[in-house]
This record gives structure tokens, C-alpha cells and sequence, in this order.
């Protein structure tokens, strides 16, 4: 994981959105977008950078990149391949 982010084919905005919501809400955009694509999330501090990053692993999906925008983080994930 790089604190550089590359240009993400979508972003999602989930900023004030609660656990597990935010999860929930990554894990069905990744579905809707194509194979190897890459999907920039924006999370708020505590549980939501906390719970997510870890769930999407333990989901399958590769998370890439991850910066701290000093009140939100960009977390950058990608569809894996066959999935």
C-alpha cells in the first residue's frame, strides 16, 4: 500500500457514513465496476478507516493506496480480476 495515489476510474464519497454502512456501500460499487478497475473511497478518522481497509482485504479486494487528507483519508481499492 503507497501513500501515493494513481487516478481512480471512480470515487465515492462516504464521509459521514457509519460502520458497516461504509463497507457495504464500497463492497457494491467494486461489484458494479469492471474487473481491475479502481475505486477511490473518502472516509472519515476512527472506525471508518479502522473497519474498512481491513474488511475489503479479508473481502478479497486489493487496497492499494491510502493518504490522510487531515479530516478525511483516501483509501484507493481495486476489483480484483474473475470477480
Amino acid at each position: 500500500m503507497s501513500d501515493s495515489l494513481g487516478q481512480p476510474d471512480e470515487k465515492l464519497d462516504l464521509r459521514g457514513t457509519p460502520c458497516p454502512l461504509n463497507f457495504v456501500r464500497t463492497k457494491l460499487r467494486l461489484q458494479q465496476m469492471s474487473p481491475g478497475a479502481l475505486l477511490e473511497v473518502w472516509l472519515d478518522p476512527g472506525e471508518p478507516i479502522e473497519q474498512v481497509p481491513d474488511s475489503l482485504v479479508v473481502a478479497g479486494y486489493k487496497v492499494e493506496g491510502l493518504v490522510d487528507y487531515s479530516g478525511y483519508f483516501a483509501l484507493q481499492v481495486r476489483r480484483p480480476v474473475g470477480t
